[in-house]
């Protein structure tokens, strides 16, 4: 016994201080795991607008020959 407490005392702060760092752990690779699936959805995001934008421009000039 290290300053008149038990082993278990002890152990238990181990313990939670472990937790701790383990549920800080789990939180950061949460985040990278959120971050990425943001990234990835705004890409989709961005080459639909690409595609909505090309479409657009092909239906004006086609538009614009027609009207000559």
């Amino acid at each position: 016994m290290i300053l008149g407490l038990p082993v278990w005392v002890f152990l238990c702060i181990i313990f939670i201080f472990l937790s701790g760092y383990m549920a800080f752990r789990a939180m950061k690779a949460e985040q990278k795991i959120e971050q990425q699936f943001i990234e990835k959805e705004g890409r989709v995001y961005l080459s639909r607008m690409e595609e909505e934008k090309e479409k657009r421009s092909k239906q004006n000039d086609q538009l614009r020959q027609r009207a000559r």
